[in-house]
């Protein structure tokens, strides 16, 4: 049996509010429609990189490879450069690992650290996902247009200042 609204029923032409509380403003806000533009590109970066014989990457291991030197890195380095607990990055890199991407090795300069370096099919995929992503830049550019793609670029790189500077 339908619900029966009532004049205190939100339905989705007249959603709840507060009396005196400002409108929400229907379209996503502009957080959440960047937030679905890095997950579509990330989501087609990881096709494109399985389509060329490198599967099992899934967006989790991302912060692995976002941050992963091709020559290697400290995991409290990438930890720290990601946000999350040495723990916590621990395990990605325990998945990318198994997957053979990564490898642990003595570091040269600390016999007590450990170096997260890229095998060499870990360095091969590394650098497919930055040519994806290049790519992929290259496509918006032929649709939109260099200009719009170059100040999409520079806009983003002045709201990241602005928010790294809080």
């Amino acid at each position: 049996m339908p619900a029966v609204a009532t004049p205190n029923t939100p339905t989705a032409a007249t959603p709840a509010t507060t009396p005196g509380a400002p409108a929400i403003p229907s379209d996503p806000h502009l957080v959440a429609l960047l937030g679905s533009v890095k997950e579509d590109l990330l989501e087609e970066m990881y096709l494109r990189v399985a389509a060329a014989g490198y599967p099992g990457l899934r967006p989790s291991h991302g912060c692995v490879f976002r941050y992963l030197d091709v020559d290697g890195s400290r995991l409290s380095e990438l930890a720290e450069k990601s946000g999350m607990t040495k723990q916590a990055f621990g395990e990605h890199v325990a998945n990318v690992e198994a997957l053979g991407y990564v490898v642990r090795v003595p570091d040269p300069e600390d016999g007590r650290a450990k170096l997260i370096v890229p095998t060499p099919r870990g360095r091969e995929a590394l650098l497919l996902g930055r040519e994806v992503f290049a790519d992929i830049e290259r496509e918006w550019a032929a649709t939109l247009g260099v200009e719009r793609v170059a100040a999409l670029r520079e806009t983003l790189r002045e709201i990241h200042a602005l928010q790294t500077e809080r």
